[in-house]
Order: C-alpha cells, then structure tokens, then sequence
C-alpha cells in the first residue's frame, strides 16, 4: 500500500481532459497514474522557552534526524542527499521546505503526545524531493516521503504544504500502531486520521486555535487556475475545490451521503470526509487548541492497539468514546464531545455509549 495525498480518482479526471490549454495537466496525470510505486517495510537538543511569568525554560528534547535527496527530475529512489541536520541551507527552496516541514512535522507529534518521530523511537525522517518530471503527486512508501514537483498548471509543488507533509508522514504513524486495511471504511479511516494529524500539525506551528484554523488538506498546492483551495476540508467536506477541470469536490460530510464505489480502493480518499467532519465537530465543540484533547483522544485511540486492521466507522466511533471516557470520564465534556461529533455525521444514535 502507497498512500498518496492526491486521489486517483482526481488524477484521471485530470488525464481525460481535451482541452489544449490543459494539455500539459493532462499528460502530467496520465504520467503520474502510470508509475507504480514499491512499499517498504535517538538524539536530544535543548528547547529554550519563556513562561507566563517571564522566566527562562530550558528542556531537552529529542531532535529530528532529517535527511532530504534529490531524485533530480528522474523516478529512481532515494536519489542523491543534498540535506542533512549538519548541512547549511539549501539554495533549493524546495528542499529547505521539505527539511523544514518534516521537522515541524516531528515537532507537532513530540509536542502533542510525547511521540518521538513515526515510530516512537526516534527513527530517520527520509525525504525525497523533485521526483519525476511534473509528477503530481507525494506519497510516503514505509519509508520515505517523496514529493514530485506538479505540472504548474494545476498543481505547483507538494513540499511547500505542512499539511501534505504531516498527512503522508501520518500514514507511517497509523501503520507503525497496527494499521488499518487501506479499502472501505478501515482504508477511509487511514486516510482520515492521516487528514486529521496533517491539519493539527499545520494548526500547531501556526499556533492557531480551532476557529482561527483553516480545517483545509493541502492548502496552496493548486495553481491560480484552479477554483479551489485545497484537496479536502474537515469543516465542510465538498467543499474544497469546485473547477471546470477538477469537478468538484465529491467528500460526503455524513453517513446519508456515504459513496459505494469499487474505485479508490472503495472510496478511501472520498469517505474518508465523514470521519473527517466528525473530528472537526469534536474540536470545535472544545475549543482551544484541538491538538490539545481532541487530538489526544484520536492519537489515544489509534495507539490503543485495540483496533483490528478492518475497523470501520461505528468501531472507530465507539473506541474513540472508550479513549475519551478512560482519559477523561465517561460523563465529561470531552466524552460528550466526542459522541455529539459522530452523531453529527449519523455513524453514532443519540444514546452514547463506552465500551
């Protein structure tokens, strides 16, 4: 299984288009369906800080061990190191934004739940950047993250967005705590908890809080044609883009409206805007910084380890209720939160329930 932030489903529409203004688009999808890709099965620094108070915090911290290659246009893997943590900055914009968004990258999961790199343990955090020629696409392959550098007419760069960064790198986190299978509502699941952790990344270097937070996957990663913000949004999922190229964005936000497709491993990247918008309706019912409880309580669920591979969206429900009841009370805000987020989206009924 290689995850990849761009769904097939928007790449062959991509592909399909006959419109001689597009035909660069075009036959940049048509190049990015065709390659197939191959899944691959600590140090410490000192954090200074000032408190509320005015006083200096010093603290040591495990530091990110980032190193970023350049496959230099071809599709070979890893291709040559051009960065390492002892390495000065790049002249390369997209490199130094790679290197960077992985960091805050490991930042967000040290500082959010004490998770020391993808597999807790501090392991490398591998990147390649400038992968085949206006490839539109990132994806991260068990290990490594791969960014392709788009066609500039749709898509202009993958490295320079935290939450694609974070989101591909997610897909490491869930598969290293057991996985889930990547098709139907366990493949949905994958793709949101990866959609979930991209955006509180992004939330948590940008210090916002939940009203103040875009809610958006990928943002930016389109050019100035496409009438569109991002690849998908937790607040309102078919929303994020609406193009005469792209279509428009086919995310269901409830169980009403769920997609049965055999296409996308069953819709992984489609569905995946119920579980999505379930999160989105926790958060914003406890305010603050949704890394901070509803984030906790998602990343408590997925380390469990109480998930089998094939869960689905009610299974998930439930354990996430279980994971907020056991960290903070079966008849507190956060429990209640939780239950009102997943009757939001019609996967749980009025009468909450922990396992």
């Amino acid at each position: 299984m290689t995850a990849a932030i761009v769904p097939p489903y928007l790449l062959a529409r991509i592909a399909s288009v006959q419109e001689p203004g597009w035909a660069r688009a075009a036959h940049a999808a048509r190049s990015t369906l065709a390659i197939a890709h191959e899944w691959h099965s600590p140090r410490s620094r000192l954090r200074l800080s000032i408190d509320e108070g005015g006083s200096l915090i010093a603290e040591t911290a495990p530091a990110p061990r980032r190193e970023i290659s350049d496959a230099q246009s071809r599709e070979i893997l890893p291709g040559v190191v051009v960065r390492t943590e002892q390495s000065p900055v790049s002249s390369d914009v997209t490199v130094n934004d790679a290197f960077d968004r992985l960091g805050a990258t490991f930042d967000f999961f040290w500082d959010a739940f004490a998770r020391n790199g993808l597999d807790g343990v501090g392991s490398n955090l591998l990147a390649t950047v400038h992968y085949g020629r206006e490839y539109d696409n990132a994806f991260y392959n068990g290990e490594r993250m791969v960014f392709g550098d788009g066609d500039g007419e749709i898509f202009v760069g993958f490295a320079h967005s935290l939450s694609v960064v974070a989101h591909e790198l997610s897909h490491g986190v869930v598969d290293t705590e057991g996985g889930l299978n990547y098709e139907g509502q366990s493949g949905a699941l994958n793709e949101s908890i990866s959609d979930v952790f991209g955006t509180l990344a992004e939330q948590h270097a940008r210090g916002h809080q939940t009203e103040r937070a875009s809610w958006l996957v990928g943002e930016g990663i389109f050019s100035e044609h496409v009438e569109g913000h991002a690849l998908r949004s937790l607040s309102a999922p078919g929303s994020a883009y609406d193009d005469d190229v792209l279509g428009r964005d086919p995310q269901p936000a409830h169980m009403r409206d769920f997609v049965v497709t055999a296409s996308d491993n069953g819709g992984v990247h489609v569905n995946s805007g119920i579980p999505n918008h379930a999160f989105y309706l926790t958060a914003m019912a406890l305010g603050g910084h949704a890394w901070e409880r509803a984030g906790l309580i998602w990343y408590r669920t997925l380390t469990a380890h109480t998930l089998a591979p094939s869960a689905d969206f009610a299974t998930f429900a439930a354990a996430t209720l279980t994971a907020a009841a056991a960290e903070y009370g079966e008849n507190s805000e956060e429990a209640a939160a939780v239950h009102s987020g997943w009757v939001g989206v019609g996967v749980m009924n009025d009468e909450p329930t922990a396992d």
